[in-house]
């Protein structure tokens, strides 16, 4: 599949790049994108949440009643669970949510997910660039010129770019990774995706290699 080429200007400039059909023109697996976001959500959790169980509870472990004939039950010291105060039963206790996933799962959901952002005309390549400095009002303009300006968009370079990334920090709803680190949750949350030329390519590289 072919798609054009534009400026930062947001002109077409006649070139045109082929897109790699076992990358870009799958069918997507839905379950395959299921799992890896999944795998991509578990892995935000802290899970550092905690309760205090009945012996982590501070307080007398003085029998507060008789075993039998009191008329209710049986709950030992003022710790019971059963008491305002006392300890949780079976609370949360700190964990790792994480799961394993395998590599090729893991690259079958990111190719489904550039298949679907092509599927719907999503995906805008365009040439390589670089700010001289951090300038937000410059990339505001790109975003004009491009044509996506106040849409939820994710921006893919082929490396880290200090400036292109301090000019695009204050502008809401705007994502940006590096190629090779793309993820599928960044692909499918966001509502237009745009890739410079050198990024393309490194996506195709990574996502190649990983299955093989």
């Amino acid at each position: 599949m072919e798609v054009s080429v534009y400026n930062i200007k947001g002109e077409d400039t006649g070139r045109k790049v082929v897109l790699n059909d076992a990358i870009f023109g799958i069918e997507p697996n839905d379950h395959a994108i299921y799992l890896d976001v999944k795998q991509y959500m578990a892995n935000q959790r802290q899970g550092t949440h905690k309760s205090k169980e009945r012996s982590e509870i501070s307080g007398s472990t003085r029998k507060l009643g008789r075993q039998k004939g009191g008329g209710g039950a049986r709950r030992g010291d003022i710790n019971s669970p059963v008491l305002v105060g006392g300890g949780r039963v079976f609370g949360p206790q700190p964990r790792d949510y994480g799961f394993k996933l395998n590599k090729k799962v893991k690259a079958l959901a990111r190719k489904s997910a550039l298949s679907y952002k092509v599927q719907e005309n999503a995906l805008l390549v365009v040439e390589d660039f670089n700010f001289e400095a951090p300038k937000t009002k410059q990339y505001v303009e790109l975003l004009q010129n491009l044509k996506v300006a106040g849409k939820k968009l994710l921006m893919v370079l082929p490396e880290a770019n200090k400036n292109v990334y301090l000019s695009a920090r204050n502008i809401q709803r705007q994502d940006m990774a590096v190629a090779s680190a793309v993820n599928t949750y960044q692909v499918l949350n966001a509502d237009a995706m745009v890739v410079t030329e050198s990024a393309l390519a490194v996506i195709e590289g990574t996502l190649m290699n990983k299955e093989a």
